[in-house]
């Protein structure tokens, strides 16, 4: 069973911004964390029954949530965590982990 993080980026009021740091500082950062198995950015959101669509989806995957918890430990997990705030300062963004049950089909 996989452990994933996912975050939920709102349309900054700069993202050309946003793209430029996203994308030269966080992504290399993140593809530090240990263990990251999968790193997806989804684009074009589109809300399918109503509400705001998201500008960005992130999903991160480990093999565990153990792994997980023990790579945003780290000090690469630190220092990503410390870029996600200033993210934050740009835009909006709700994140959460979970665990994966690919067993119902």
């Amino acid at each position: 069973m996989n452990a994933r993080f996912i975050a939920l980026y709102e349309t900054p009021a700069d993202t050309a911004a946003f793209d430029r740091h996203y994308h030269d500082v966080h992504i290399p950062l993140a593809r530090r964390l240990p263990g990251l198995r999968r790193y997806t950015l989804g684009r074009d959101v589109v809300a399918v029954r109503g509400g705001e669509p998201y500008y960005l989806v992130a999903e991160l995957e480990w093999d565990t949530m153990e792994e997980l918890r023990a790579a945003f430990a780290s000090p690469e997990g630190r220092a990503t965590a410390t870029d996600a705030a200033r993210l934050q300062e740009l835009t909006p963004v709700r994140s959460m982990i979970y665990k994966v049950d690919e067993s119902v089909l």
